[in-house]
């Protein structure tokens, strides 16, 4: 017979309050790349002054553009692997260091005295930072449960938008007071106070934290396959929302999990993803590089409301990337498609009104903003979609692909750019940002969505 003390204690874990230290781990992943990403997007707002100052052509600044982003896709599938073998804290101990690298390489862009040094430090900020994306995302799949990683990757990509959106504004305040050189100053110092923070407050996954409960560990492992063999049944209390119509246009299937490196690397949908990201992402990198180039040049804005300009598609995009994660996972059962392939077709419209684009401020703000949205409202989806076909140990190298593809993707874009401005116009620029947002569009049709299950709420 079971005394009633043993019942008792057998009950306490059931009963306890839950934390919810996950939350503030994604806080902290929030400024980590809210910082790391102003630390690529404040070369932006330098590059007038830099091509003055060195005689840089349009084709030459595309290049110095370009190398940060092809450094960075280049370490992406290494270091997803090296996430999946070495140990949980090792990888933690490596992320807090890439930061400190990175703010490093940050602060030396200001120490420059020639193009070769410009072109050296932007490939090591690109080699630097690029396991830190890997490493953010790892943390999000391994301390959310599935119906929050929608909206735990959104808050992530909105991170990478706000960077780029403070930005023009600390920059154009710091070369007033100073000069283009000390932006870079500015900007390496909050990666190193991030890093000390990330070594002592985060860790690999809940098991290893001092700050999670066991009710909260619970809550996070104790979820369902999302992708499960065609054919199966849900797992017991769990429940799959019938959208037929979305469905058959999103092509959701039943597929099995990549359990194996053979399977990550040779899923089309993995690829398939992959490009389209790179697509996106290269719209994004011309927003970023050489939107504030446009907005003087072209259209002869000062510096401070070229500032204020220059934020405008972010300021769009942080709210897109937000709305886009809690609508897949709240509206959409966890489907991440249907958001991907909107952000790419209104890409298409927006970018399409941006070819003849008014003089006004305030109309130009307009077609930013919602240019923005549309780029960003899908982002949470090509980190998340990874993690409904892979499992935790294989999903590192899953988003190594899908990142390291869409980084050297988008590193083309600067470049194509800069070689359109030096032959052509900038009519010519966004007509090929229109072929890139359909491109992305066409691979996202040939790709099938995974079934997400989720638990039934209580």
């Amino acid at each position: 017979m079971t005394s009633p003390d043993i019942v008792h204690a057998a009950a306490v874990p059931t009963q306890q309050k839950r934390t919810s230290y996950r939350w503030v781990v994604m806080g902290l992943i929030f400024c980590v790349w809210a910082v790391a990403c102003a630390d690529r997007a404040n070369f932006g707002i330098a590059l007038p002054y830099m091509k003055k100052e060195y005689g840089i052509s349009n084709t030459e600044a595309g290049l110095i553009v370009s190398l940060f982003s092809f450094a960075y896709g280049i370490v992406q599938i290494p270091v997803g692997l090296m996430y999946k073998r070495l140990s949980e804290r090792t990888t933690g101990i490596l992320f807090s260091v890439f930061m400190l690298l990175t703010s490093l390489f940050t602060g030396l862009m200001a120490t420059t005295s020639s193009v070769f040094l410009l072109q050296a430090y932007r490939v090591g900020l690109g080699l630097s930072e690029g396991p830190l994306g890997i490493g953010c995302t790892n943390i999000i799949n391994r301390w959310f449960p599935a119906e929050e990683k929608g909206t735990a990757t959104g808050l992530w990509i909105a991170a990478s938008k706000l960077g780029p959106l403070i930005v023009p504004t600390v920059c154009i305040v710091v070369i007033e007071l100073w000069g283009w050189r000390e932006i870079f100053y500015v900007f390496a110092i909050p990666g190193v106070f991030l890093a000390i923070l990330w070594f002592f407050m985060v860790t690999n996954s809940p098991s290893q934290s001092r700050f999670c409960n066991e009710a909260e560990r619970r809550y996070i492992m104790e979820e369902p396959a999302v992708a499960s063999l065609a054919g199966s049944k849900p797992s017991q209390g769990a429940q799959v929302t019938a959208m037929p119509w979305l469905d058959a246009i999103n092509r959701t299937r039943r597929v099995p999990r990549l359990e194996t490196l053979r399977q990550v690397f040779t899923s089309w949908n993995i690829l398939g993803v992959a490009i389209g990201y790179g697509c996106m992402i290269g719209i994004t990198n011309v927003f970023m590089s050489w939107i504030p180039t446009y907005l003087v040049t072209v259209k002869g804005f000062a510096s401070v409301k070229m500032g204020f300009l220059a934020s405008a598609p972010f300021i769009g995009a942080v709210a897109g990337n937000m709305l886009g994660g809690v609508i897949s996972d709240r509206l959409l059962g966890g489907r991440r498609k249907p958001m991907m392939m909107l952000g790419a077709a209104g890409s298409v419209v927006m970018l399409l009104l941006l070819i003849d684009a008014p003089d006004s401020a305030a109309l130009l703000a307009g077609l930013l903003v919602v240019a923005g949205l549309m780029v960003g409202i899908g982002f949470a989806g090509y980190s998340a979609y990874p993690m409904g076909l892979a499992t935790k140990s294989t999903y590192p190298a899953a988003f190594g692909i899908v990142n390291s593809v869409g980084q050297i993707g988008g590193a083309c874009a600067p470049l194509a750019v800069g070689l359109l401005l030096d032959n052509y116009d900038w009519s010519a620029v966004f007509m090929y940002m229109v072929g890139t947002a359909a491109l992305c569009l066409i691979l996202l049709l040939s790709v099938v969505e995974p079934i997400a299950v989720t638990r039934n709420k209580e």
